[in-house]
């Protein structure tokens, strides 16, 4: 019932928060990632089910994992989709829109997944392995319902914060262009307990500037990975599904219940 309400049951790639920046209009922080590896899918169009699944059977959500030795392997978090289509190599064959541009899904994989050659290769051919270099991003993180137009909306309140301290190199256009959308939480957690985070990578002069311009909000603290509790796919979604049915029946009980109390 924990995913329901926004408990975090699965882990995330650890980072270290290197810079918080809570007095603007729209907070954010630095956060560094290390090298990671991920599962991604290219999908043409705004039917964000169709790949989430096919990155859910690879890792073993549904049935038996979709990779060679039918590996399963843990559910982490966040799930990265690209919210601005990016222009790819032709491939053959390859399913694209009639502008020529493809958006992206990842699954980020578990930590103990450090090279190309520990992580089970898919037998979906629309599954790729990538390997993330370590980099440093702005992120903004907010609750409530995702979607195409509030993710872009949230993106651009960040950069609007971004250009107010007046990072070199930050503008609307290249956010909206750059940025990408983090989700932490099952489809079916209630909107409010949400963790939903927009992340735009920087380069060595930005952080630089930042770091500079407010040094007294550095951290250094390392988050994420070991703090969370490690759950597969599956159970994830079991756990999660029958916590969706004990917080349904919740709330029809006292729907009844306070209809009766009316008819009193």
């Amino acid at each position: 019932m924990g995913s329901v309400f926004g408990k975090e049951t699965v882990k995330e790639p650890p980072f270290e928060v290197i810079l918080q920046r809570n007095t603007g209009k729209t907070p954010y922080e630095l956060r560094k990632y290390g090298t990671r590896y991920a599962a991604s899918v290219e999908y043409a169009s705004d039917d964000t089910s169709t790949p989430f699944g096919t990155l859910a059977k690879y890792i073993g959500v549904f049935g038996t994992p979709q990779n060679e030795g039918s590996t399963s392997i843990a559910m982490t978090a966040p799930v990265v989709m690209e919210q601005e289509p990016t222009a790819i190599a032709m491939t053959a064959p390859v399913v694209m829109e009639s502008d020529g541009k493809m958006k992206k899904m990842m699954f980020m994989l578990p930590v103990e997944y450090d090279d190309l050659a520990k992580i089970p290769k898919p037998t979906n051919p629309a599954v790729h392995i990538e390997e993330i270099p370590s980099e440093v991003g702005a992120v903004h993180r907010y609750n409530g319902i995702f979607n195409t137009k509030i993710n872009r909306e949230k993106a651009k309140e960040m950069g609007a914060q971004l250009i107010s301290d007046q990072v070199p190199g930050i503008t609307e256009e290249f956010v909206l262009e750059n940025f990408q959308f983090w989700g932490y939480n099952p489809p079916f957690t209630i909107p409010y307990f949400r963790r939903n985070e927009v992340w735009l990578k920087l380069n060595d002069e930005q952080v630089n500037y930042l770091k500079d311009k407010f040094p007294n909000t550095s951290e250094g603290r390392l988050r994420g990975g070991s703090s969370s509790a490690s759950m597969n796919g599956r159970t994830m979604f079991t756990f999660g599904f029958c916590g969706l049915v004990v917080g349904a029946f919740a709330v029809g009980f006292i729907f009844r219940s306070k209809s009766q109390y009316r008819r009193l």
